[in-house]
C-alpha cells in the first residue's frame, strides 16, 4: 500500500513539473530574483508599438510564473534602432523591435522588405512574411548575432512635407526628404527626385519643426502617434512602400536561456504580433480622419503617378535582387504569384 502511494505521489509531482515549468518551492522563493528583459522600441508608450511591447511583457510574466519580467523602456530611450541593434549583437541589451529597414546594414537579406510597391496589400504582407520566404529571411539574422522572433506591421508608408502636396512625381523634385539610414530608401528618393536625408527617427521631430528637412515619409499611425501635425502640412497617400517591424532578440543572451524560457519569448512575440497588426490596422482606418480633423491636407496620388514612380524605380528593384540574391527574390516573386491566384 505505502508504495502505491509513494508511486502516485511521485506521479502528480512530475505532471505538476510539466504543467508548470517554471514552478518554484517555497524555499527557492526566499532567494527569487525573475530574470530581467530589457526591451527597447522607438516610439512612445500610448503608440501601436508601445501597446504590443506592454501586451507582450504581460504574456511573458504570466507564462512565465513571473520568473520573467519585461521592462519595456519606450520613445528610443535606449537609442535609436542602429544602436539598440548593436547592443543587442555586443549582449548589452536583451531585446528590441524595430524597423526591418535598419537592419539592411548588419543582414543584407533584410532588404527584400524595402522593395518599392513589393506588397499591394496586408494580406499579401502577412502571407510572404510569416511564410517560407518571412522565416528564411529572419534565420539570417543569427548568423549575425541576432535572434528574430515575429515580424510586426508599421504599415505603408506615405509622404508628408510642409513644401506642396505631391500629386505627380515632378512633386518631389528639392524636397528635403528624411529617411531612414538605409541605401534602398536614399536611392528611391534621389531617383524620384528628392532631396533625401538620412535621420534617426528619433532626432525627426526636431529636424521637422527646426525645418532641417522639410517632410518625411511613415505610416499614418506614426504620423499621428509621434504628433508630425504639429509640423507638416500636407500629406500625401503614395503606399510606396509596406514597411514591416521585426522582435529581435540578443542571441548571446538568448542561448543562455532554457528551451522553456525561450518558447515562452516565442509564444508571447507571436501572440503580440497577432494583437498588433490588428490594433494597427484598426488604428489606421482611423487616423487618417484624425489627421485631416488636425488640420493636415490631404491628397492621394494619382494611379498614373503611382505607374510613373513603380517605372522609375524598376532599376531599384534590380539592385535588391543582385543584393538579397537572385534566389530569394525569385522566392519572394513566387510566394506573391501563389498568393494573388489564390492557391
Amino acid at each position: 500500500m505505502k508504495t502505491i502511494l509513494r508511486r502516485s505521489l511521485l506521479a502528480l509531482a512530475a505532471t505538476a513539473a510539466l504543467a508548470a515549468p517554471f514552478a518554484i518551492t517555497a524555499a527557492q522563493a526566499q532567494d527569487f530574483k525573475p530574470r530581467l528583459i530589457r526591451f527597447g522600441y522607438g516610439l512612445n508608450e500610448q503608440s501601436n508599438q508601445g501597446r504590443a511591447v506592454k501586451l507582450f511583457a504581460e504574456q511573458v510574466e504570466k507564462a512565465s510564473g513571473g520568473k520573467m519580467k519585461v521592462r519595456a523602456i519606450g520613445a528610443a530611450a535606449l537609442g535609436p534602432d542602429t544602436q539598440m541593434q548593436q547592443a543587442l549583437i555586443g549582449g548589452a541589451q536583451e531585446m528590441m523591435v524595430g524597423s526591418t529597414a535598419t537592419l539592411v546594414g548588419i543582414s543584407k537579406e533584410m532588404a527584400i522588405w524595402d522593395t518599392p510597391f513589393l506588397f499591394n496589400n496586408a494580406k499579401e504582407a502577412d502571407a510572404v512574411l510569416d511564410g517560407p520566404v518571412g522565416l528564411k529571411v529572419m534565420a539570417k539574422l543569427e548568423e549575425k548575432g541576432l535572434v528574430g522572433l515575429a515580424y510586426w506591421e508599421n504599415g505603408f508608408r506615405n509622404l508628408t512635407n510642409t513644401k506642396r502636396p505631391v500629386a505627380k512625381l515632378e512633386d518631389l523634385d528639392g524636397i528635403k526628404l528624411r529617411v531612414m539610414q538605409n541605401n534602398v530608401y536614399l536611392d528611391s528618393f534621389k531617383l524620384l527626385g528628392a532631396n533625401a536625408i538620412p535621420l534617426p527617427f528619433s532626432e525627426l521631430f526636431s529636424a521637422l519643426e527646426t525645418k532641417t528637412v522639410d517632410g518625411q515619409e511613415n505610416p499614418y499611425n506614426t504620423i499621428l502617434s509621434s504628433k508630425f501635425y504639429e509640423v507638416q502640412k500636407y500629406l500625401s497617400i503614395t503606399n510606396h512602400v509596406y514597411s514591416p517591424w521585426i522582435v529581435t532578440v540578443s542571441k548571446k543572451w538568448w542561448d543562455g536561456l532554457s528551451k522553456d524560457e525561450q518558447k515562452v519569448l516565442r509564444d508571447a512575440a507571436i501572440a503580440s504580433r497577432d494583437f498588433e497588426r490588428k490594433d494597427t490596422r484598426e488604428e489606421a482606418a482611423k487616423a487618417l480622419a484624425d489627421l485631416k480633423a488636425k488640420g493636415m491636407l490631404i491628397n492621394e496620388l494619382p494611379a498614373s503617378e503611382v505607374a510613373r514612380m513603380r517605372d522609375k524605380l524598376h532599376g531599384i528593384n534590380n539592385n535588391i535582387a543582385a543584393n538579397v540574391g537572385q534566389a530569394l527574390w525569385n522566392e519572394t516573386q513566387a510566394a506573391l504569384t501563389k498568393v494573388r491566384s489564390g492557391k
